[in-house]
């Protein structure tokens, strides 16, 4: 967790090939998961939140099942972890949504 704004940001640049400044959030989490980093670009420079948990850890989707340097998710997932849900454990129900003009069950 010594990584600071310009390292976190050329992580995001050359690991994930997004761009930093794009408005999204982007999560770094210790081994221990127990501390992360969330770097955001917020109009006229770079922020970072950092939290440590004095107890406990952070329960993160499994990346191991992904071929990726990362998974997107959404701000209700990036809620229940900052607040100890356990993902497994949880499943999300199909709800009405309109995506690129076109109705669907997602």
């Amino acid at each position: 967790m010594r990584k600071s704004f310009y390292t976190l940001s050329g992580l995001v640049r050359q690991a994930m090939n997004l761009d930093p400044m794009n408005g999204a959030l982007f999560v770094f989490k210790n081994k221990s998961n127990n501390s992360l980093k969330i770097l955001y670009f917020d109009g006229d420079g770079f922020a970072i939140w950092y939290k440590k948990l004095a107890k406990g850890t952070f329960k993160f989707p499994d990346l191991g099942k992904y071929d990726c340097s990362g998974i997107e998710i959404d701000a209700t997932t990036l809620r229940l972890i900052l607040d100890g849900i356990d993902l497994i454990n949880i499943r999300k129900r199909n709800r009405y949504a309109i995506e690129n003009n076109v109705e669907s069950i997602v």
